[in-house]
């Protein structure tokens, strides 16, 4: 694995300003993530993947800022600052003197335990917290903010515009993560759909059913203790998170039924449409989970580009994304 000098430096604990037995480094396509034994230190990759551009450092502290003001709206005491990197003596620091090298995203560590994902795993996920996400999110969604120009990033064209684009970055994976086949059947199922649905995506539109939403509500996303705390929004791109909140939901619906908790799934997708009231929903569900799964089995597809990951990490991810592309063809129906 090549890592970045930078990187490399920071696993050392003697780097970080408060006292910390060990340091761990996870990875997504477009962060490296640093965890102490309370903090959370998240730098971004200076990758450029079209939907986002990180390859400046004034674009990387732009985006680093946003993360913390946007998150805040639902994890506003895990959200801590915007913190310096710095070189001094030809070694890496957060914090104190030196020459800036780059800029991260201070947070506190939630438990690892209380991820929906390791909670689901362990058998631990069960009606009570459904009822307490579906209301956290509903309550978001009631005061997120919407005005015109939010509002047209429901329509169809926009919608288009990110289905298309899903294909667009994914085609380079036909035949390893994706068949040609099962990617025709999606293509021409989100094409039909968007093409028969436009006063359906008008009406919730007048409606006020598109907010600034999360836009990444998945289940690494959420931790569940006495209170729900969701982090990790998307910050670096507002067409992604200006949408319609049932696309938001569908999120973490498509993630259940990825790990075929199906009734989980529609438990969740049923209570949230007790609180927020919002029964047209059910109309475009599938539509808005297909194209959850594209986007994550892009992501995925995305990792085998990436040269910090091992081999081993990239079958995972091959694997991953493969799964998500298969479920985006079921929920694509003739």
């Amino acid at each position: 694995m090549s890592l970045p000098l930078m990187i490399k430096e920071l696993l050392n604990p003697d780097r970080y300003p408060e006292p910390t037995t060990s340091v761990e480094l996870s990875q997504t396509h477009i962060s490296f993530v640093l965890l102490t034994d309370h903090y959370v230190y998240k730098i971004k990759k200076p990758v450029d993947f079209g939907f986002l551009d990180f390859t400046s450092i004034d674009k990387r502290r732009f985006y680093c800022q946003q993360e913390v003001e946007l998150n805040r709206r639902l994890a506003p005491e895990v959200y801590i600052d915007v913190v310096p990197v710095r070189e001094r003596d030809a070694c890496f620091y957060f914090g104190g003197e030196g020459e800036l090298a780059d800029y991260a995203v201070k947070m506190r560590r939630l438990p690892d335990d209380r991820m929906m994902i390791k909670l689901l795993k362990a058998g631990k996920v069960d009606e009570a917290m459904l009822v307490k996400i579906a209301e956290k999110i509903a309550v978001f969604h009631s005061i997120a903010k919407t005005d015109p120009i939010i509002t047209a990033c429901g329509s169809a064209a926009v919608v288009r515009k990110n289905v298309e684009e899903n294909f667009s970055q994914t085609a380079k994976y036909l035949g390893n993560t994706v068949s040609a086949a099962d990617f025709d059947r999606i293509k021409r199922y989100s094409e039909t759909f968007l093409e028969d649905n436009k006063e359906l995506l008008l009406k919730r539109m007048t409606e006020g059913r598109i907010r600034d939403c999360h836009g990444d509500l998945h289940m690494d996303h959420l931790y569940i203790m006495d209170k729900v705390y969701i982090i990790d929004c998307i910050e670096f791109n507002e067409r992604f998170r200006y949408t319609d909140v049932a696309a938001d939901i569908a999120f973490l619906a498509m993630d259940l039924d990825y790990y075929g908790e199906y009734e989980l799934s529609d438990s969740f997708v049923r209570h949230y449409i007790e609180v927020s009231g919002d029964n047209e929903i059910m109309e475009v569900i599938d539509f808005y989970k297909c194209y959850r799964a594209c986007v994550r089995a892009k992501v995925d597809s995305f990792e085998l580009d990436d040269p910090n990951l091992e081999p081993a990490e990239k079958d995972e991810m091959r694997q991953a994304a493969s799964k998500y592309f298969k479920l985006a063809a079921r929920y694509a129906k003739p």
